[in-house]
């Protein structure tokens, strides 16, 4: 399960990454509202966990206008909080269920993993992709080929994270606008030609080539 973490205070914010990470899932950290709904929509993530007072973008303004654009991802709002009315306003700006603070870890995991069911995504994922000698671990952010590491930039990891989920199928270049960079983007932009290229470049290094182009439909890998 792939979360999002929209908190800005850095100590609750490391504690929830820790745990979700430890518990087998892989969980990303926005410090504002602003950071949060821009990583929301392009993340492909499978379950949001927001904070509600937040800076330059409030929790609950952040949920409306992922609504508004159609982004029915299953959140759940973490707040202190924690009177009816403001679970009421939480719940009618969108969000799925209301967690107040404090809570229990176990509690909030639980939530999380009946709003990821609710929505078909499983309950947990592969920590590790492998394709060939290419691994990525996901948890450790770390690309290895034949054991050694290749450093990459966090758009080029979730590009290689998404082909290498997708191991063996044609991923088209609607696919990767719409899970790996904003849908927002034109169809049209060379941008994942660029970012594919310099990818091969990193992992193949004078090695067989791993990621193949289809043309006419996308990339494939494997």
């Amino acid at each position: 399960m792939r979360l999002l973490i929209v908190e800005d205070d850095p100590e609750a914010a490391a504690y929830l990454v820790k745990a979700f990470r430890e518990a087998g899932h892989v969980a990303d950290h926005a410090a504002d509202g602003l950071e949060g709904y821009g990583m929301a929509e392009g993340g492909g993530y499978d379950v949001l966990v927001i904070d509600r007072m937040l800076p330059r973008l409030d929790g609950l303004s952040l949920i409306r206008s992922l609504r508004e654009q159609k982004d029915e991802t299953p959140t759940l709002i973490l707040s202190a909080l924690a009177q009816v009315d403001d679970r009421v306003k939480g719940l009618r700006a969108g969000g799925d269920d209301y967690l107040p603070k404090p809570y229990a870890f176990s509690e909030l995991l639980a939530r999380v993993e009946v709003l990821a069911r609710r929505r078909g995504a499983p309950a947990s994922e592969p920590t590790v992709y492998r394709v060939g000698d290419l691994s990525l671990d996901r948890l450790a952010h770390r690309v290895s080929r034949a054991d050694e590491e290749i450093a990459l930039q966090p758009r080029e990891f979730r590009l290689l994270e998404y082909l290498m989920k997708h191991a063996g199928q044609v991923v088209t270049r609607t696919m990767l606008l719409e899970n790996v960079w904003d849908y927002h983007f034109d169809p049209q932009t060379n941008v994942i030609d660029v970012h594919v290229s310099r990818l091969r470049a990193k992992i193949d290094h004078g090695r067989q080539s791993l990621i193949q182009t289809v043309r006419g439909a996308g990339y494939k890998i494997g």
